[in-house]
């Protein structure tokens, strides 16, 4: 039943219909749990209260269904000024993005330019990028384009996804670049050809790469939920005399905040990833493919 469940909304977040009716009636029935709200205002009202008890944040404009140059330059254009709110109402956020949004799918080089405008401004503003992973069809070209970000700006990271059978050689690769990581187990349905079937698989992986990142000297964001897997960072960075300030834990908003706040109170970095922007269908889709938890919650409200 939770496979079920899960292939559906996964499908789900990849419609496009399903995506313009979810834009027509808005955050309801739980979304807004998962999601900030629709509008830079909302977005920066919640990073400011998480930051009140320590937390960190991460924000992302919402869009992966982009079909045009212009809708891809909108994008880069809100991801900027995203970035200027951050700065003029001093509240502690970096910026994620997904290059699908800004034109990958359309033109590698329309993309690429509209990451350097990105990273352009984030640099003015000192402040920081991390570019998501989205599912395999685009992993290589998301590397590539990293690999060419950082030949000219540092304040750019990727994300690294453990249930791919490459990622050990990706980390052991882009450590000639001392790239600032976030380790994450992975969200998209992928073939056993190129990912790890077993959840016990993807779990031993990524303490694997956790291991190997730290080790090489690197900044890691291990972003999980998973008690297990954060355990076995503290246990292991304790055992290694590695520095508290040597990484971070980073979890989803809306999932766990007891659990974020205890680690703040642990003395751990603790960065919130806080989506918003009206197009949020399929990072919610997603969020309920993942959790049937968050399913049973969504039904809820809907009966209210």
């Amino acid at each position: 039943m939770d496979m079920l469940l899960k292939n559906m909304f996964q499908a789900l977040g990849k419609s496009r219909s399903a995506n313009r009716l979810a834009k027509k009636y808005g955050l309801r029935f739980g979304a807004a749990r998962f999601v900030a709200g629709e509008t830079i205002k909302q977005s920066i009202d919640a990073v400011r209260r998480l930051n009140e008890d320590g937390r960190m944040a991460t924000l992302d404009h919402l869009g992966e269904f982009v079909f045009s140059s212009e809708e891809a330059e909108e994008s880069a254009n809100m991801c900027m000024q995203t970035l200027d709110a951050i700065a003029e109402s001093g509240v502690t956020s970096n910026l994620s993005l997904k290059m699908t949004s800004l034109g990958l799918d359309i033109n590698r080089e329309l993309c690429v330019n509209n990451m350097k405008r990105i990273l352009s401004r984030a640099r003015s503003h000192n402040n920081f990028v991390r570019i998501d992973m989205e599912d395999y069809a685009h992993c290589q070209v998301s590397l590539d384009i990293y690999r060419e970000l950082r030949e000219q700006y540092d304040n750019v990271g990727i994300v690294i996804q453990a249930y791919l059978y490459r990622t050990v050689q990706d980390v052991t690769d882009l450590n000639g670049l001392k790239a600032n990581l976030r380790l994450v187990k992975g969200a998209y349905k992928e073939s056993a050809d190129v990912a790890f079937p077993e959840k016990k698989d993807v779990d031993e992986n990524l303490k694997r790469i956790i291991r190997l990142h730290l080790m090489n000297g690197n900044y890691a964001a291990v972003a999980s939920h998973d008690e297990a897997i954060i355990n076995f960072t503290k246990d292991f960075v304790r055992e290694q005399g590695i520095s508290k300030d040597a990484f971070e834990f980073q979890m989803l908003y809306g999932i766990c905040e007891d659990l974020q706040k205890q680690l703040v109170q642990e003395g751990y970095r603790v960065r919130v990833y806080v989506p918003y922007g009206v197009d949020w269908f399929g990072y919610f889709m997603r969020r309920l493919a993942e959790r049937p938890a968050n399913v049973w919650f969504v039904l809820k409200n809907m009966l209210k």
